[in-house]
């Protein structure tokens, strides 16, 4: 649909990625005429199931992932450390049991276009994007434009009836996801998936492009949320958050402005973080997570300054700050009604 309108029928090309593009660049377009600051929200479902992508951009990656996920983990992690992005100190954990060994599969051709159409679905949001740079540029705004781009989750483990070889990736017949090989190599060098409170579940990049205030080809570690992001838009535009609005009381923030961050500065970030998703559960505090697997049903400890891929469990070592931090989660949980604030 578009605003309150129901659409039922579609050109004949009709692709949603390049529909959200289009929409992007007019409406930019349109906003641009006026000098008050402008907020715009694209969201892509791309690359999300199900996998459906034009062909032409299907080809460019066939042949590019019959080594499997196996190897593309070992090399991603490479690739990540030699380029600055991730410190070679993150071992990569050993491969997920649900992800299974490549070699046991029995169409790796399937397996491979798979992968071939995620990545078809990126490159199509990929060329989107640079349209809407295009624009914005364009508009003469650009150094004066903060764009952040990120993904909501980590790489999705999950599986449907239709991901069976005899369908093909990639058409609208189907229904489809990656599973969790492929999605097992998106998160490299993190643990679990999506819907996980481990890292692969919930720490995804933040790509942020802000000339008049951000230097270039600068990386920081610093610990950032999603709840950050409006007190950052209100510094931005320069106002405030009202504690009324349209005559109702609203919830106070709890981020922090990333904009010191942004600036180049040490940030004093949140003192502590909690988080659910379907059962699992999460609390970091400093240096400190804890992490609860609902299939585990046990409380794990790591430390993310010397363990950022959560592969030595400390909880036995430190139950006393296990039960701190598991308390605290549980205490956060019955105040925002997150998993009824079981222990």
């Amino acid at each position: 649909g578009q605003n309150e309108t129901i659409i039922t029928e579609f050109p004949k090309d009709f692709y949603t990625t390049d529909a959200f593009t289009d929409h992007a660049v007019i409406n930019i377009q349109r906003m641009a005429k006026s000098d008050a600051p402008y907020f715009m929200h694209v969201c892509y479902t791309a690359p999300h199931y199900p996998l459906h992508a034009p062909e032409e951009d299907v080809q460019k990656y066939l042949g590019k992932y019959k080594e499997g996920w196996e190897k593309l983990r070992g090399v991603r992690h490479k690739k990540l450390v030699r380029l600055g992005l991730i410190d070679a100190g993150w071992k990569l954990p050993s491969a997920d049991p649900e992800a299974g060994n490549w070699e046991d599969q029995k169409d790796k051709d399937w397996q491979d276009r798979r992968m071939a159409v995620y990545a078809a679905m990126i490159d199509r949001m990929d060329q989107g994007i640079g349209r809407i740079l295009d624009a914005i540029e364009e508009s003469g705004e650009t150094d004066n434009t903060m764009i952040l781009f990120l993904s909501d989750n980590g790489g999705c483990a999950e599986t449907y009836s239709q991901d069976r070889s005899e369908n093909i990736p990639g058409s609208s017949e189907h229904y489809m996801t990656c599973g969790p090989g492929w999605a097992s190599a998106q998160n490299t060098p993190f643990r679990r998936f999506k819907s996980w409170m481990h890292e692969g579940g919930i720490s995804t990049p933040l790509i942020v492009r802000w000339p008049d205030v951000i230097q270039p080809n600068t990386v920081t570690h610093q610990v950032g949320h999603i709840i950050d992001f409006m007190p950052t838009f209100l510094e931005a535009a320069q106002t405030d958050y009202p504690n009324v609005f349209k005559g109702n009381s609203i919830i106070p923030l709890e981020g922090k402005s990333l904009i010191p961050i942004f600036m180049g500065q040490q940030r004093e970030g949140h003192g502590i973080l909690w988080w659910e998703f379907t059962g699992n559960r999460a609390v970091r505090e400093g240096n400190w997570k804890l992490v609860w697997d609902r299939k585990i049903q046990n409380w794990e400890l790591y430390h993310m300054r010397h363990d950022r891929t959560e592969m030595v469990d400390l909880a036995l070592q430190y139950p006393d700050k296990v039960r701190k931090m598991a308390s605290s989660w549980s205490s956060w949980a019955i105040n925002t009604g997150a998993f009824s604030g079981q222990k």
